[in-house]
């Protein structure tokens, strides 16, 4: 397909200079990758991630330099010598505010300096106040500790954030239903609260049994809903359509799982490899965390893997969502087991070395009202209720709700959210998903972002949710200062990927989302001699300087969201019939392979300072 030349490649070093995802950056510059090539050959390299050695013949290849627009140079600050995320809370003066570090490295920035300053100010002053009202960040995310079921001395206590509730009770198994006998009592903010002492040394409510939160709203009717913070939330599998129910989960020391492994360290370079533990076994059933623990986990870890990214962990009642359409935000998905399952998987992993990284959904919620968040919701004020009112509250495309990122008790909720995960669950880090319809109040829908500057700071911003992922991502970093935090935004927001002491949002790694496309136009509209290398090489060194990125050439969203894998884009049909050992195989399957192989080869060794994989595909990448 492309002749005799010859390119020996090497993966990057995490952290090396080089120009971020999406391909305005480099028009954006009024910069452009070219030169000509007669023909490419690839040369066995090894499959660990190191110094990149790129040697072309026959080739002229133009990169040209980088300009001061995106300048290393380090400009003189009147700020602290030493200014991290976890002191940036004690900056207070305009002059501070004003040097913004990631405006320094990119000149382009400066027109939209007044943006940076206004969403600079309101994450500092929020964290002022979290530091006046609740002991600080991290305390204010220990919000399970306080919310839902726990155990203070010989009680159980339950409380609930309900605002616009004019009565509530507290009804389940334990009561027989009936909460006329354990009604609740309202404070100044709305939240509900009942103390059930233990009888008899035994508790109120047993392990295991299940629990709903009765309340009536304003309309004068009574609503039964899940508890917001429970930890467990089971359906009855023999009746159709069943409503899920909170289970109290507080399982006695003897069930409760100790983990006995440490957290391995961060990678230099993240090898993930993405899965969804439900569908991850040979049999026509939801597989289970103990099977995929057991049965999985060795395999990725034989095929050099070092990380894994675990899909549809929170609890979802339509399993078709994927686990996009969360109901249950504290509660690991009961289909595949209980919570002490998947702290078992978790700990498997890091005796094995792997790191272990949620798909996390902060971006919206569930439209289902009956089993998840959105029942909370009975008309109130957005100040009242976990999501915004009216169009704002409502994505059109997903039908899913969408949080109020700028309410003191949403934040609460979902900040707690991560630390409980991190804490009790041992996570290494997350995914967040959807971060595009977080950061534009348009959530990017009908949006062909071109690059331009303008597209990313103006008043389409929402800077309640981009001051939300700040707190998020220094909360995550400092209770696990190891933490890898990955974004999922196909906008191409700058600053996305740098700290937020430099004005950055914060993440560790952004996915180099425009890779993947680039591939499947290549596979569907292409044909093998109209492969260009210095589009593909383009395409894959694309991103922005400073700016990490975790390149895949097919995750999910290619897979099995409307599309077919790779493999099959490839080999189609033929992989039933031509890939046997019993005789030759066919011309399709060998081009297959070793245009699959190429691909994901390239995608590892250019495309980013990580490497993600789907599941599935270990098998026909392995030798890549």
């Amino acid at each position: 397909m492309f002749g005799s030349l010859s390119l020996l490649l090497q993966a990057p070093v995490s952290g090396s200079a080089s120009l971020s995802s999406p391909s305005f950056y480099w028009k954006n510059s009024k910069r452009a990758v070219g030169g000509t090539c007669d023909s490419l050959k690839l040369k066995p390299v090894r499959q660990t991630f190191g110094p990149i050695r790129l040697t072309v013949h026959n080739c002229k290849w133009s990169f040209p330099a980088i300009t001061s627009s995106i300048s290393e140079k380090k400009q003189n600050r009147a700020v602290p010598t030493v200014l991290t995320d976890d002191n940036l809370a004690m900056m207070t003066t305009e002059e501070e505010i004003d040097n913004i570090g990631l405006l320094s490295s990119d000149s382009g920035l400066q027109p939209f300096k007044d943006h940076f300053r206004y969403r600079m100010r309101k994450y500092l002053d929020q964290r002022k106040l979290l530091e006046k009202h609740e002991g600080g960040l991290k305390q204010f995310a220990q919000g399970y500790l306080k919310f839902g079921f726990n155990r203070e001395g010989s009680s159980i206590v339950y409380r609930e954030w309900a605002p616009s509730a004019g009565e509530a009770q507290l009804i389940g198994d334990f009561n027989g239903w009936d909460g006329s006998n354990h009604k609740m009592e309202k404070n100044e903010f709305g939240v509900w609260s009942i103390t059930l002492p233990d009888s008899g040394g035994n508790p109120a409510i047993p392990h295991n049994s299940r629990v709903k939160f009765r309340f009536k709203h304003g309309g004068g009717s009574w609503v039964d809903r899940i508890p917001a913070w429970i930890q467990y939330a089971t359906v009855d599998p023999a009746r159709f359509g069943a409503p899920y129910d909170g289970v109290f989960w507080d399982p006695p020391a003897p069930e409760r799982y100790q983990f006995k492994h440490p957290q391995p360290p961060r990678p230099t370079a993240p090898r993930i490899y993405e899965a969804h533990v439900g569908m991850s076994g040979s049999e026509p059933r939801v597989s289970t965390y103990r099977e995929f623990a057991d049965d999985v986990l060795p395999r990725i870890k034989a095929n050099n893997y070092n990380t894994v990214q675990l899909m549809a962990v929170m609890e979802h009642s339509y399993y078709a969502s994927f686990g996009y359409h969360i109901t249950n935000f504290f509660a690991v998905s009961s289909r595949s087991g209980t919570p002490e399952d998947l702290k078992y998987l978790i700990d498997k992993a890091h005796s094995l070395g792997l790191r272990v990284l949620m798909d996390v959904v902060h971006s919206h919620a569930s439209n289902n009202v009956t089993d998840g968040l959105n029942g909370f919701d009975v008309g109130q004020s957005s100040q009242e209720s976990y999501f915004h009112t009216g169009e704002r509250g409502y994505h059109k495309l997903w039908d899913s709700r969408l949080f109020n990122y700028s309410n003191w008790e949403v934040l609460r909720f979902l900040l707690s959210n991560l630390r409980w995960w991190l804490e009790e669950f041992k996570f290494d880090g997350f995914r967040f998903d959807g971060v595009t319809s977080m950061l534009y109040h348009h959530h990017g829908i009908n949006m062909a972002f071109s690059g331009q500057y303008k597209e990313y700071f103006s008043e389409a911003t929402d800077v309640d949710a981009v001051v939300y992922l700040m707190l998020a991502n220094c909360l995550i970093h400092d209770v696990l200062p190891d933490a890898t935090v990955i974004a999922e935004d196909v906008s191409g927001m700058p600053g996305l990927g740098r700290p937020v002491s430099e004005g950055g949002i914060g993440f560790d790694y952004r996915l180099a989302m425009g890779i993947p496309d680039k591939w499947i136009d290549y596979l569907k509209n292409k044909t093998d001699e109209e492969w260009s290398v210095n589009e593909i090489a383009g395409n894959l060194t694309n991103r922005r300087y400073a700016e990490k990125c975790v390149a895949y050439a097919e995750s999910h969203d290619q897979s099995i969201v409307g599309d077919k894998t790779m493999a099959f884009l490839l080999m189609d049909q033929e992989m039933y019939s031509g890939m046997s050992c019993l005789g030759d195989t066919s011309p399709k399957i060998e081009r297959g392979i070793a245009l699959h192989k190429m691909i994901h080869f390239l995608t590892m060794a250019l495309g980013g300072e990580g490497y993600l994989n789907f599941m599935g595909n270990e098998v026909i990448t392995a030798a890549s």
